[in-house]
This record gives C-alpha cells, structure tokens and sequence, in this order.
C-alpha cells in the first residue's frame, strides 16, 4: 500500500504549500516565477472527479509490481522466485497478464479510503490550528489521524485483495484457497472469487480476520508518511541549490518525489514485510512474526520485495507531481482561470 499513501501524500501538498505563509510563498513566486494555487482555488468537485480517474488510471499501472512485491515478502526464501523480474516473468508465463492483476478489482474500493484520508486532513488540520500554527506539528497530527481513519477502511480490501493476489503460483503460500469451481478464469467469475475468499476468511475468523495485520498497517504507513515529507522537502531543498535559477520548480518536484519515496520505502520496508505475512498467514503477532522472519531468513529477510516496492513507488511519485500539477489547473474556479498565466 505504499502506491496508496503516494497518492494520499500529494492530494493534500497544495494545502500544505499554502499554509507555509504568504512570506515563503511570496519567496519562490519570486525566485521560480510561478503562481501557487491555493485551497481555496480549487473547484472541489472537478479536483476530486479528476482526481479519481487520475488515481485509477496510476493504480492500474503500478499494480503488477504491487502484486510481484507481495508474493515476494510472503514466499519463504527464494522458494518461488528469485526476485523481481524473475517473479515478472514467470507470472506471465505461467498465468498470463490475468495473474499480474488478481484481485485487482476489490483492491479499487481503496479510492474510498482516499476520499476519507483527504477530509480527515483537512478537517483535523483546520481543529489543530486553533492551537497551533506551527505546520509541523498540524501535518503530524492531520497526518497520522487521516492515516488511521483510511487505513481502518483499506485493512479489510486489502486483506482479500492478498489473498486473491496469492492464488496461482501462490496459493500454496496462504490459508485460503479458490473453489475449483470459482478458479476458471472467466471474466464473469472475478467477484465469484471475491465472494468465495470473503466466506473463507469469516469462516476461519470471523469479523476480526478482516482486520488482521491492522496494527502492524499502522506501524507501516504512519512512519511512511512522516519519513516522505521531510525528506520530500530535503531533496528539493537540495536539488533546488544545484539547479540553475530559472529552472521549472516542478522538474525539480519531480525529482524529489521519487527519491523521496524510494527513502520512504527501505525505511518501513521491514514492517511492510511483517505487515504482509501478518496478513496472508494468518497470523496473530507482530513480534513473533519478525522473530520467525529473522529465524528462517536473516536481516536479509527484511529486504523482501523492496525492489518491486521501489519499482512500483518510483514512477508513480514522479507521474503524481506532474499529474497534480495539471490536476490543479484544471479544477481551478472558472472565475479565476483568465488570472492565472503559466
């Protein structure tokens, strides 16, 4: 789910640019020559339609890696794969481009969640203000308290969107099997299969198994989200300082995203990997899991699928900055479209 917290990370960077003070912006109006568009410029309905069909459209891009990246931290050593581009290959060969998107269907309700992580921001970040101007401290609680809210309705799809991943090649990896007569691979039959591992799941555990791995969820993307803003804004810091003056201000975003997400991702890769056994597993306990992982494969074991998420992460950060920079434009207020000049 890092793709997921990208996403959620740049829908709320206009917000954030524009609380940084009249005096900062003024700053790199002058020094970049470009026009901000504030909050309050946005047509809202445009900016989260296109925002939608945007989101989509990236999702179905990205989720192959997503997928290679989860049956990578699931297997056990290199008994399926031998990494990315091996696990790449051998998908397609052996399932078709059908099995690089297993369960890529129920894995779209995660928009949701966005739609819920964006008004929680925004709504927190407007209460915390009234204590502190300090825009730190608002990005850090608006943050974590809209990461808690969209990971309480993304947990649930993504535990059935795993288990769908992990059929094929993988399905000997996790509890769950497809009824013979579910597994035919008609198109007709997708949410035959949803329907399938849903009973499965609340047979085995009840309400609570959809819930399963939710902590070590928030161990995983509350850090990935604190981790990418400051080094987001290090990385243009830097970039800035090297490029020439009148270079576009949006080359260098598109520059710092990716590398901002690539740290972002080998920080909290460990407890992605822990996050995803957790839930494909089966299993109960965060620390005996990282004991078991450390046991049977090493540190080394904490690397799983770090690849795939670095691959995945990349272009996806640097599609978002140029991507929401045109989305901005185009849900800017009618009104004030002849005032803006790019």
């Amino acid at each position: 789910m890092c793709f997921t917290n990208t996403v959620l990370l740049f829908f709320v960077s206009s917000k954030n640019q524009s609380d940084e003070g009249a005096p900062t912006a003024g700053r790199m109006q002058q020094k970049r020559n470009i026009q901000i568009i504030e909050w309050e410029d946005l047509d809202k309905r445009k900016f989260y339609s296109f925002g939608l069909f945007m989101t989509m459209t990236i999702r179905a891009t990205v989720y192959p890696a997503t997928l290679i990246r989860t049956r990578l931290q699931v297997q056990k050593g290199k008994s399926l794969y031998g990494g990315t581009f091996d696990a790449f290959f051998k998908i397609l060969r052996a399932e078709g481009v059908r099995g690089l998107y297993r369960g890529f269907m129920v894995n779209t309700f995660t928009l949701i969640s966005g739609q819920a992580y964006i008004t929680t921001y925004e709504l927190v970040r407007k209460y915390v203000s009234q204590y502190s101007e300090d825009n730190t401290v608002k990005s850090l609680v608006a943050g974590g308290s809209a990461s808690l809210v969209a990971q309480s309705i993304t947990v649930p799809i993504d535990v059935i969107s795993q288990q769908l991943m992990m059929q094929g090649q993988g399905q000997h990896l996790t509890r769950f099997r497809l009824d013979s007569n579910t597994e035919t691979g008609k198109p007709k039959k997708v949410f035959g299969q949803t329907r399938n591992i849903i009973a499965q799941i609340f047979a085995a555990d009840g309400f609570r198994g959809f819930y399963r791995g939710y902590v070590a969820s928030l161990l995983t993307y509350i850090p990935n989200s604190a981790v990418w803003w400051p080094f987001y804004h290090f990385y243009a810091e830097q970039l800035s300082k090297l490029a020439p003056s009148n270079c576009p201000h949006l080359i260098l975003q598109a520059m710092a995203g990716p590398l901002a997400a690539a740290t972002a991702s080998t920080v909290t890769n460990p407890m992605d990997v822990v996050r995803a056994r957790v839930q494909v597993e089966g299993r109960t306990s965060i620390i005996e899991t990282f004991r078991q992982l450390i046991k049977e494969e090493g540190f080394w074991g904490l690397t799983k699928g770090l690849s795939a998420r670095i691959i995945s992460s990349t272009p996806t950060a640097i599609v978002m900055v140029v991507g929401y920079e045109t989305l901005k434009k185009l849900s800017l207020r009618p009104e004030l479209v002849d005032s803006r000049h790019w």
